[in-house]
């Protein structure tokens, strides 16, 4: 934290709340590889970045003497467990390395990190004075160490936060401080390498055009029409490719606790494979498979490790489970699609499976972490709210979400299975993967709708809880529904209006469980006029697509113009809540491109996209896919469409050869061969108001009976 401290080094404000600044309204600069700001005292900070390292720039105002501030101890959730600072004057080199824990995991977990700054830039700048500190907010306590070079801390066990260290200024009053920065998850040494290699003596202009070109590189992974791409789209789009490509981080070779030391790829942030599995990977798969493939190796390297395949670790620390093993879908969305690579991308399809089987079979002693609650879920065919379970421990809430989830894994292990001719298994899984019927309760009405899904007790009892229950018009702000041990709706971050769709893979036995295509387009229709829909979460990513499944393509259409435009924009307020980890991004890239993806299947649904054209290069496949959307209106890109612009999905050619089909295709005749996909749009909505040669698949009507 850069500061002036006009009354000297005992005076500056060390603890976080003592050295809290506004920035200046409209000064925040960012783009890939680059970001500035400038603070109320007119400090402009500049920041730009490598893999492992970086270099941060300071412009002070002229004449004021330069002052840093380097904390030890501090990070979002308050949970320094101890650590140690040096610093060594004459290299003009801090370390530092300690002691934290998971943001959003068990707290008696830590995992270890590391920093080395080189604060005199080759030599250039000259050290003034410099020490050590510590502080209590609670107390408003600030103590300094002048000229004290090191802290070695243990962890504070009565409680509370404090802070702690360092403090230095620069001599001769320059308007110009640079510093440069290595980060390490193994030691200060390796973090001080990691400076020194990837960026060493070079400038800070010269690491930001490496890294422009780096973004470069992988944003024009999808090219669009720019000249005749609404602006907003074209940096809504950009904005969230961009978002979509910054984590899970290439940790590799920064490996700790069970991984260290490990041969195979290692990313950090699987943050997390609940929220990811939908649209992150899926998206990953068009255009780079080799990041795909390696970051499926990680996942299998966590079941090599551990027993089961991770899902939702952050820091190298194992997170909460959400859903379940989301790691299924993921890992199966791999095989499905790069099956026919996947040993010169160095994935073992049979290591694969044998990880997924780990998943669907293994009990894990502890399962809030690692894993699903597989025992009493194969004994009753659905999770029970309730069950004794002698064998293992875990949170005993959402029962109903966590059977849905379940079955969607089971269907992905069934993927696998019939990718590699396991045929008692596809039996035994195609029937695990509809279980989600087994919390369905048709005697529950809400809404004048009848049918939602219910937790369940062991003896076959369904537990009822109103389904608006943690939805948006629930009344209760007191209410608990998320990981919380007093959640008795039965759902994760949601409601049973929300959840009861979740059959990506058999919906149209769904639409008969809800009545039929028109009881189920009304229904459909209620849910997003009453307010139910959240864009922001990921359960209802595929619902407003659910017209297809009842042969009614365009209300798709519709809805997804009026989900992008209400719940997204260019603005600060763009995002419906959290990006979790690129699922919104990626969410919405698709939605701009008038795709949605099936995962685990190579299956598309088609939309309208929100281009005149856009190209897929897929490097390693060595081909490009572009998409011409014939007809293209401007005017139909907004919430609601007008009247006679033309948005609505006439017909669908690839490679010059007009499909029976306009609500879905294959990737296999798409985007793995290449070439070039015309969608032709109208806006005679009632004349393409159906799906043409037949529906999206469907487990239950004999759809996914072979993988390409």
């Amino acid at each position: 934290m850069p500061m002036v401290c006009p009354g000297g080094f005992d005076t500056c404000p060390v603890t976080l709340a003592a050295r809290e600044r506004f920035r200046k309204n409209n000064t925040d600069v960012a783009s890939p590889g680059y970001f500035a700001q400038t603070l109320d005292n007119g400090i402009k900070m500049e920041a730009t970045s490598t893999r492992r390292a970086g270099l941060e720039r300071f412009t002070f105002p002229k004449g004021s003497k330069p002052y840093f501030v380097l904390d030890l101890a501090n990070d979002l959730p308050a949970s320094f467990a101890g650590g140690r600072m040096d610093i060594d004057p004459v290299k003009g080199r801090i370390t530092l390395g300690g002691l934290w824990g998971s943001s959003f995991g068990p707290g008696s977990y830590n995992y270890q990190a590391f920093a080395c700054y080189d604060i005199l830039d080759g030599g250039k700048q000259k050290l003034s004075e410099y020490g050590v500190w510590t502080g209590m907010t609670s107390e408003d306590f600030q103590a300094y160490g002048l000229g004290q070079t090191s802290l070695n801390l243990t962890r504070n066990l009565i409680g509370g936060v404090y802070e702690s260290g360092a403090l230095f200024s620069f001599d001769g009053k320059p308007q110009q401080i640079n510093m440069r920065v290595g980060i390490s998850f193994v030691s200060a040494d390796q973090a001080c390498a990691n400076a020194e290699s990837e960026v060493g003596d070079a400038s800070f202009e010269e690491i930001v055009a490496r890294s422009k070109a780096l973004w470069n590189e992988k944003l024009s992974k999808v090219e669009i029409d720019l000249k005749n791409t609404p602006a907003n789209v074209t940096e809504m789009l950009y904005s969230s490719l961009y978002r979509s490509s910054l984590t899970p981080n290439n940790a590799t070779g920064e490996t700790q606790g069970p991984f260290a030391g490990t041969t195979h790829p290692y990313f950090d942030s699987l943050y997390c494979s609940w929220d990811t599995f939908r649209t992150f990977y899926p998206l990953m798969a068009l255009h780079s498979p080799v990041e795909f493939a390696e970051i499926v190796d990680n996942y299998i390297d966590g079941w090599r490790k551990l027993g089961w395949m991770p899902e939702c670790r952050a820091n190298n620390l194992p997170g909460w489970t959400q859903g379940g093993s989301s790691a299924d879908p993921i890992v199966g969305h791999f095989a499905i699609t790069y099956h026919n690579e996947a040993a010169a991308l160095g994935i073992d399809l049979d290591e694969l499976y044998t990880a997924m089987l780990a998943d669907a079979e293994i009990n894990p002693p502890e399962w809030n972490t690692l894993g699903r609650q597989i025992d009493v879920y194969k004994q009753y065919g659905y999770v029970p709210f309730g069950v004794l379970d002698p064998n293992s421990v875990g949170r005993q809430t959402r029962e109903g979400s966590r059977t849905l989830e379940y079955a969607f894994e089971d269907f992905a292990v069934r993927q696998v299975a019939l990718l590699l001719n396991k045929t008692d298994d596809v039996a035994k899984y195609t029937n695990r993967s509809l279980f989600y019927r087994n919390v369905w309760d048709p005697s529950v009405v809400s809404d004048g709708f009848h049918g939602f899904a219910q937790k369940r007790l062991s003896n076959g009892t369904f537990v009822h809880t109103n389904p608006v229950d943690c939805s948006p018009n629930d009344t209760d702000e007191n209410r608990e529904c998320s990981l919380q041990g007093d959640n008795v709706v039965g759902f994760y971050e949601s409601s049973s209006w929300e959840y009861s769709w979740f059959a990506p893979h058999d919906t149209a036995h769904l639409i008969e469980l809800m009545g039929g295509n028109d009881t189920f387009v009304k229904r459909l229709d209620h849910f997003f006029s009453a307010g139910y829909y959240l864009a922001g979460n990921e359960p209802s990513f595929q619902t407003p697509i659910g017209y297809h499944y009842a042969n009614q393509p365009t209300r798709s259409v519709d809805q997804v113009r009026d989900v992008v435009f209400t719940n997204f924009d260019i603005t600060p307020a763009g995002l419906p809540g959290n990006d979790d980890q690129a699922a919104m991004a990626s969410l919405l890239v698709f939605h701009l491109l008038g795709l949605y993806p099936v995962p685990s299947t190579s299956q598309f649904l088609v939309l309208s996209p929100m281009t005149p054209k856009f190209t897929i290069h897929n490097s390693y496949l060595n081909v490009s896919t572009t998409v011409t959307t014939k007809g293209f209106d401007a005017r139909s890109v907004q919430k609601t469409i007008p009247k006679g612009a033309a948005a609505y999905v006439k017909s669908v050619s690839v490679n010059g050869v007009v499909q029976a089909n306009r609500c879905h295709f294959d990737f296999y005749d798409v985007f793995r061969v290449g070439g070039d996909v015309v969608i032709e749009v109208t806006a005679d909505k009632s004349s393409v108001n159906s799906c043409g040669a037949g529906l999206p698949e469907s487990v239950s009507t004999g759809g996914f009976a072979q993988v390409r």
